[in-house]
């Protein structure tokens, strides 16, 4: 008599961890609750909730286009493995150089823009040459950027501010350039939201549908596996900074056209912003995981947040220490998800 055997159950796919699936969607479940929580405790005035009043709206969004443009670019360097604490610096010298080129040189738009943006693009580049071939932490590369930046710009500006004043003739700026000040829509779109929705559509189609954005989450994922996979890694980790460069430049175009100025302490703090938009937006800190749509629901919840803080009459101390709560809550769960109790790759 013979006995059967009987084959083992193929064992089942490992359930993920609740947490997984929080940090994966963190900021999206973080955006509905800010903006829930927006309309629950936002003031009234004639029984009309102040927080969803058009023009509110369309502060919020005005105030997220200049950090949230620095974020597209930070989301590469982080999903890459590194950080740029320049991209403030660099919007102020990009800011400075724009003005002065306009008012003080009597350049056109054609030449000014294309000029700042290089500047950008080649400043980032530049550090991440650096960090690359000299194998320094990038911390340090980007902080001394951030230094070199930051004297740029005061050598750039001769220590001033630069008014930027629109007509015809020297000293004027040509008025096309104040379109970036305008709101379209029946004056309820800022046109500098527009910029940063058009460039976040290009920097999600380049991550997410591109070899480059393979590349990308592959060196910050694994550098050396990348390396041995014919990955070009030292290039792609030049090429990230060089983004957050170039994006750097178009955030200082568009805060001088805002704002009708130049000052060579534009931007500052601004970088501290977009890190904690890409945090919050799910991008793993230590890289390989990270989407430009969740850095894009972080940059709008922090926007939404600290608005409902100022709706609300919240002191500025305590809005820096409700940003910084959240900041920590949103590494605090990626650290746990990476110590084991869930994967996000």
């Amino acid at each position: 008599m013979t006995e059967s055997i009987t084959a083992p159950a193929p064992a089942g796919r490992p359930r993920k961890s609740p947490l997984v699936y929080l940090v994966r969607f963190q900021s999206l479940l973080g955006l509905i609750l800010v903006l829930m929580g927006g309309i629950i405790f936002s003031p009234r005035r004639h029984g009309h909730i102040l927080f969803l009043n058009p023009e509110n709206i369309a502060n919020i969004v005005r105030s997220i286009s200049e950090t949230g443009i620095l974020a597209l670019g930070m989301t590469f360097v982080i999903i890459a493995g590194g950080i740029d604490l320049s991209v403030g610096a660099v919007l102020g010298l990009s800011s400075v150089l724009t003005a002065a080129l306009l008012v003080n040189q009597g350049w056109g738009l054609g030449t000014t823009l294309p000029l700042v943006i290089v500047v950008g693009t080649i400043f980032g580049l530049v550090q991440g040459l650096i960090s690359a071939r000299l194998r320094i932490q990038a911390f340090i590369v980007t902080l001394a950027g951030l230094q070199a930046a930051r004297g740029l710009a005061l050598i750039a500006s001769n220590n001033t501010f630069i008014n930027i004043n629109y007509g015809q003739g020297p000293g004027n700026a040509p008025p096309a350039f104040a379109v970036l000040g305008e709101r379209l829509f029946g004056d309820t779109f800022p046109v500098a939201t527009l910029v940063f929705l058009v460039l976040a559509g290009l920097a999600t189609f380049l991550l997410d549908q591109t070899r480059y954005g393979r590349y990308v989450f592959a060196v910050g994922g694994n550098e050396r596996a990348a390396r041995l996979s014919g990955i070009p890694v030292r290039w792609v980790k030049i090429s990230v900074y060089g983004l957050s460069g170039f994006c750097a430049g178009i955030a200082g175009i568009v805060h001088a056209g805002q704002f009708s100025f130049g000052s060579p302490n534009d931007g500052s703090g601004y970088e501290l912003n977009a890190i904690a938009a890409v945090v919050i937006g799910g991008t793993d800190l230590f890289g390989g995981a990270g989407s430009m749509i969740g850095t894009i629901a972080g940059a709008v919840m922090l926007g939404a947040l600290a608005n409902i803080l100022q709706l609300n009459d919240v002191s500025a101390a305590m809005q820096l220490l409700a940003t910084g709560a959240i900041i920590v809550l949103a590494a605090g769960l990626q650290s746990l998800v990476a110590r084991g109790d869930g994967s996000t790759r």
